[in-house]
């Protein structure tokens, strides 16, 4: 049988640890940011899965941490 704490945490381990953001050049320094996919860490903790729902045409793919802001 499991703990309350083994629940937990694996209730927090299915969000994702990282975003993977597709980003195209805008204007000045502004970049456009779409949304891909998602990142977590291996159950080892030296590297990461990654779920892409769409590749981006020029190959490059920005990981970055959930935040609560959205723009």
């Amino acid at each position: 049988m499991m703990s309350d704490d083994n629940n937990n945490q694996t209730a927090a381990s299915k969000a994702p640890s990282h975003i993977a953001y597709q980003v195209r050049e805008g204007k000045g320094d502004k970049g456009y940011f779409t949304r891909i996919g998602a990142a977590w860490p291996n159950k080892k903790g030296t590297g990461f899965n990654i779920q892409l729902d769409a590749v981006p045409l020029n190959g490059r793919i920005t990981l970055l941490i959930p935040s609560e802001k959205t723009e």
